[in-house]
């Protein structure tokens, strides 16, 4: 789950990090009031969850209240990549010196929570990655241990070579892998750590992704939850329990388990298709389930055929049957569907497809090929496996 900045300052703030003043605000109006109660220059930023914002014209400097409102008035209801701009973050303006990079990232790879930091702040991290790697500094910490202070000085002296500098700049380090850790996230950073002119390191951005997985910890935090800034089909399958994430192509996948959907993706791909979505169903037998998957695939109108792909085990072959048969007698969808079915009740499952005239595969490879073919996609002649 994506944030705000604004919000992340405030986890940033909570957990000691120095953060200067600011607000969130919805009208010029109220840009002006907190700009005229911080009293200085400040920096009117659009609170949208895609970067380059300041590139796009979404963050401005405002010398006084009344060019605040006119910074305000220009940002509101700016279109940045797709996404309107209904907030934006009224903060205190500094004076910059230098501009850094840290970061803490899950880090698959290496099996580990990883800190970033990088003397080239300010701009892209990713760009920097691609083009200058030598630039950025790693460690891998194991999440059992943590981090300690020798290890946040050695990544700080990384890129300050003041030692009073590096000695804050440390600090900072501590106290972003504390806010990392304590919710949940799968990624923390601020772009850019700045050192101002009387030698103060301050977070003046901040971005904050959180795991779903570990929301059911933090209720506080999913409240958080930009619902405008998510797409509705997932914002719906998450009400039913449905790990569903939207792509670009046009064969609407079903399947129960995340590795599974993976599995059913690439087989999609290999044969010549392209998946319209990755959405798992779960070890869940409740019918309405499948229903809610059928009205969220078929609402893409990219969608040409439809793949279900069950392997029972927890999940039982009847329940999604009967869920099938509950869907089609719900809304009729206008696309062709495949099944495979195999598994805990298979033989049941197969007996209430039959009686609406699906006739269940047994093969994955079967089934991915006949749920191309009838999208329209031509099937390469590779011989079934």
């Amino acid at each position: 789950m994506k944030i705000n900045e604004y919000q992340a300052r405030d986890i940033f703030r909570s957990h000691g990090m120095p953060v200067p003043a600011g607000k969130v605000c919805t009208t010029a109006d109220e840009v002006k009031a907190v700009a005229m109660e911080i009293g200085k220059p400040v920096v009117v930023k659009a609170q949208v969850h895609v970067g380059g914002r300041g590139k796009a014209g979404g963050v401005k400097i405002a010398r006084t209240p009344e060019d605040a409102w006119e910074k305000g008035k220009e940002i509101l209801g700016m279109d940045i990549k797709g996404l309107t701009v209904k907030k934006v973050l009224v903060a205190e303006a500094v004076e910059i010196e230098s501009e850094a990079y840290i970061g803490v990232i899950v880090d698959r790879a290496a099996k580990g929570v990883t800190l970033m930091v990088s003397a080239a702040g300010g701009v892209d991290i990713e760009e920097v990655a691609r083009e200058t790697p030598e630039k950025i500094v790693k460690l891998t910490v194991d999440p059992l241990v943590g981090i300690n202070m020798f290890q946040a000085r050695q990544l700080a002296f990384a890129i300050y070579k003041d030692k009073k500098i590096a000695g804050q700049a440390a600090k900072v380090l501590l106290k972003l892998y504390e806010a990392f850790w304590a919710n949940d996230c799968s990624l923390a950073e601020v772009n850019p750590l700045v050192v101002t002119p009387d030698q103060k390191v301050l977070a003046i951005d901040a971005k904050i992704n959180i795991d779903d997985s570990g929301l059911y910890r933090h209720p506080e935090l999913e409240e958080l939850r930009d619902l405008d800034a998510e797409v509705s089909d997932e914002i719906e399958a998450r009400k039913f329990g449905l790990s569903f994430v939207k792509l670009d192509g046009n064969v609407g996948c079903c399947v129960n388990g995340a590795g599974l959907a993976m599995a059913t993706m690439d087989l999609v791909k290999k044969y010549g298709g392209d998946p319209a979505n990755f959405l798992d169903i779960g070890g869940s037998s409740n019918p309405q389930k499948v229903v809610a998957a059928m009205r969220i695939i078929t609402a893409d109108p990219n969608v040409r055929a439809i793949l279900f792909n069950i392997f029972g085990g927890i999940t039982r072959c009847d329940d999604v049957a009967n869920g099938i048969k509950a869907a089609l007698a719900e809304f009729k969808p206008a696309v062709p569907i495949t099944v495979r079915l195999t598994g805990t009740n298979e033989k049941e499952g197969r007996a209430i497809l039959e009686s609406i005239g699906i006739t269940a595969k047994t093969s994955m490879v079967e089934a991915v090929r006949a749920a191309i073919d009838s999208a329209g996609v031509t099937v390469p002649s590779e011989t079934l496996v």
